[in-house]
């Protein structure tokens, strides 16, 4: 499918050593996020659509500035059209992306990185409601289990993955594979 008229970006979201310093850091899923993100990325450069990089960064612990620990994972390719550090759960309220997109002309943006249902799925949300179009390319986001304070139930990485395209589907992104994604930007 073709969208002559579209012009694209992807924002690679939280993909940052920080992570590996939290309790909950699993390496369990990561093999197929990173294949997943590496495919995008290099389809995304070889297309000529930027690559943009977006770092969270805290009050404290791992994602503090101070910590060190607020840059890419090793394995994540450098040289990203653009970076922005944010201080929110979404990658537009305090980091001039939304300027650095509109600037150019983008209006569609590829979303993938870690959380899946907390970075990533707001990012998408908040796009969405500014006028984007999103694809959200879920095998290319990385989430871990996780336990519900109240009823004390455990929700599996994949059950949050599959939560997130379920309330996002339709409303406020397509959902998509790498592949998909791809595809859609010949």
């Amino acid at each position: 499918m073709s969208h002559p008229a579209r012009r694209s970006a992807l924002i690679l979201i939280d993909i940052q050593d920080s992570f590996r310093h939290m309790p909950f850091w699993s390496e369990a899923d990561l093999p197929a996020f990173r294949q997943a993100v590496l495919a995008l990325d290099a389809g995304c450069r070889a297309r000529d659509i930027p690559v943009v990089h977006i770092f969270h960064v805290g009050a404290a612990g791992p994602f503090t500035e101070a910590s060190g620990h607020v840059h890419a994972m090793d394995w994540l390719p450098g040289a990203p059209a653009a970076t922005f550090h944010k201080h929110t759960h979404n990658a537009f309220t305090d980091t001039g992306l939304d300027l650095w997109l509109r600037r150019r002309g983008i209006d569609h943006l590829i979303i993938a990185g870690i959380r899946t249902e907390q970075c990533c799925e707001t990012t998408a949300r908040v796009g969405a409601d500014i006028g984007y179009s999103v694809d959200f390319v879920t095998e290319a986001t990385l989430t871990f289990p996780m336990t519900h304070a109240g009823s004390g139930r455990s929700y599996s990485a994949d059950e949050i993955k599959a939560h997130t395209e379920l309330v996002l589907a339709g409303r406020f992104a397509r959902i998509v594979s790498a592949t998909d994604a791809l595809a859609a930007l010949e």
